[in-house]
């Protein structure tokens, strides 16, 4: 395929571009053509965004990924703008684009996350659930989805409700690992917030399987199908480790040091992949402890 890829330098457009170079052709848009270049090779194209281009029906799919880090920086009001451009204005253009298109593209997969869901119990959640309660990231997560839907009478669209994903060395695993390291992990908050992730491989393949499979759209859960409590996850990764767990963050020291941003730790979401698995796809990290064997 000719693909279309806005994110590609970030973890898991890279990962993907990496593994699927030899099957796909990729044209990437970034800031920064020249390390882009180091991070991709040479046969990846290189645009400084989506306005070079001239025609969006020359691609077989886009896959957007584009976003600034949702947990880089504390959440002032000038950043949780950042966070809305980085995601709602390309994805809106990228819409146009399809919508105006002679020939429109076959499929159009769009981030999103499973912060859609809003803050929940344990209950396993699958793509039918609406937020009950909402908050910053469902906010931004709900727009972000309606503004991809645009598109969706011209081409087939696809939402990546994405989890925590693990990966060797990088994400949100590699900022939690250095207080395990030094026998000082442990849950965060009362530990009881469940938490939904799924290892890179298994998500760069099921972004694949979607690419392949043109009856699939709509919401996709990209999660593993074992979401666990944030102790469980917190006392698993310690034991790959072979480390002690006995430490334990307050929940009030999160809310203290993070603000508002603390909820994404100390709220989740038993996010599961029905979609995925009724289609037939098979995970090769069911469990977190399986996921953490290969990640660390």
């Amino acid at each position: 395929m000719n693909i279309l890829m806005t994110g590609g330098t970030g973890l898991i457009g890279s990962a993907f571009i990496r593994k699927y170079q030899s099957e796909h052709q990729f044209t990437v848009t970034t800031r920064n053509k020249e390390r882009a270049a180091n991070e991709l090779g040479d046969k990846v194209t290189l645009l400084s965004s989506v306005d070079e281009v001239s025609d969006i029906g020359e691609f077989d799919a886009v896959i957007n990924l584009q976003g600034e880090g949702i947990a880089d920086k504390r959440w002032s009001d000038s950043r949780k703008q950042a966070l809305k451009d980085s995601r709602w204005q390309v994805t809106e253009k990228l819409a146009e684009m399809i919508n105006e298109a002679e020939k429109p593209p076959k499929a159009f997969l769009s981030g999103s996350a499973i912060g859609y869901y809003g803050p929940r119990d344990a209950k396993p959640v699958n793509e039918d659930a609406m937020a009950e309660e909402k908050d910053f990231a469902a906010t931004l997560c709900q727009e972000w989805e309606r503004r991809a839907l645009a598109a969706e009478k011209a081409t087939r669209v696809v939402l990546l409700r994405t989890g925590v994903v693990l990966a060797k060395g990088e994400g949100a695993l590699d900022k939690m690992l250095p207080p395990y390291k030094f026998g000082l992990g442990g849950p965060l908050g009362e530990g009881e917030q469940m938490m939904s992730w799924i290892q890179l491989e298994d998500m760069i393949r099921a972004i694949q399987y979607l690419l392949e499979h043109d009856n699939l759209s709509g919401p996709v859960n990209m999660t593993a199908p074992g979401p666990v409590a944030n102790k469980a996850f917190s006392r698993t990764l310690a034991s790959v480790l072979n480390k002690p767990h006995f430490m334990k963050v307050p929940g009030f020291v999160l809310t203290l040091g993070l603000g508002e941003m603390s909820s994404m730790l100390l709220q989740g979401q038993a996010v599961v992949p029905d979609k995925l698995r009724n289609h037939g796809f098979e995970f090769e990290y069911p469990t977190v402890r399986e996921a953490f064997k290969v990640s660390l």
